[in-house]
């Protein structure tokens, strides 16, 4: 008997619901809470298809508020000093700072620029480079795999992990 799997799911919603809901956060018209839930609500809905499909593994942390590298990245901790993060929980502010740049308005000052941006592989698609400093400190800063994978656990989806590899996250990096 064959068995239906995929490696990941098109996160942007069937009439793109992520992108309406980033640019009403980035505009601050919606709070972080209201981007999260809607976010939280295209997994849902997204989980319900591929398990209705017959998919057998459905994976999660397939999901991305903008690209699974820099879902990387922030799950080890690796941002660059730029960015002032004070090394806990990489939030949802310094994630968008990595991805969009941070302007210098709170402490005053220039700001921080974007991390680059480039094509994933010979694909129309785009991800965020992982910059690694000298003498990077990896940590656990983003539970975001696991949050996703109990998130489906709690609607009966048995859901199967999606991460990107080490050797493929250091190799898209530079220094």
């Amino acid at each position: 008997m064959a068995v239906a799997s995929n490696l990941g799911y098109p996160r942007i919603g069937p009439h793109r619901e992520l992108k309406a809901a980033q640019e009403s956060f980035w505009r601050a018209e919606i709070g972080v809470a209201e981007l999260m839930r809607r976010a939280s609500e295209i997994r849902r809905r997204n989980w319900a298809l591929q398990r209705e499909a017959g998919i057998a593994h459905v994976p999660c942390n397939d999901f991305s508020l903008y690209d699974h590298v820099l879902d990387t990245t922030a799950m080890l901790g690796a941002v660059p000093r730029r960015f002032g993060w004070p090394g806990e929980r990489v939030d949802p502010a310094t994630y968008f700072a990595m991805a969009r740049g941070a302007s210098g308005a709170k402490g005053g000052g220039a700001g921080a620029p974007a991390m680059e941006m480039t094509k994933w592989f010979d694909t129309n698609y785009h991800y965020i480079v992982p910059e690694f400093e000298e003498e990077p400190r990896f940590r656990l800063a983003s539970t975001k795999p696991v949050d996703e994978f109990l998130e489906a656990k709690a609607l009966s989806v048995a859901a199967r992990p999606v991460l990107l590899g080490p050797v493929t996250y250091l190799l898209l990096g530079k220094d």
